[in-house]
């Protein structure tokens, strides 16, 4: 049986593993210690809300979502940052439940929306669009690097 539950302290123990194999998909070296150290870094300071996937008490997912507000609407939104799911538990709705949570979590704290970015050959994409994301062609999204 699926559950998908707002991670508390207990449950970071739990998120490391896939947030470091997260970080390893995206090409980053695996540090389980950093990882660690910056998930309870964002739940000490409520930077960020995880939403955990367990299957029989086994950790298989996570979503990470981050506060956001826009200045021409005046209102909240949610950036859909990290999105995890093991490799042997794909293809079988963990994400899908994550993001319909996620969905969720926006209704009920009446923000605005949801943003998620994502690479080009991510095939997350047809998910995404299935759930409802439209793909932004309106606006170019520019990023400045300080190092």
């Amino acid at each position: 049986m699926l559950d998908i539950i707002r991670a508390e302290r207990e449950h970071l123990k739990d998120v490391v593993p896939l947030f470091d194999s997260y970080r390893v998909f995206y090409g980053q070296k695996s540090n389980e210690e950093a990882a660690l150290e910056f998930i309870t870094d964002r739940f000490l300071n409520d930077e960020s809300i995880i939403l955990m996937a367990y299957i029989e008490k086994q950790a298989v997912g996570f979503v990470q979502l981050y506060t956001t507000f826009s200045s021409v609407s005046m209102q909240s939104s949610y950036i859909l940052n990290d999105l995890y799911v093991s490799k042997n538990h794909r293809k079988r709705g963990v994400g899908e439940a994550l993001l319909e949570k996620a969905k969720e979590l926006c209704h009920e704290n009446g923000f605005k929306g949801l943003a998620l970015e994502t690479a080009k050959d991510n095939p997350a994409q047809s998910l995404y669009e299935k759930l409802g994301w439209e793909k932004d062609s309106d606006y170019f999204h520019y990023f400045w690097k300080s190092v």
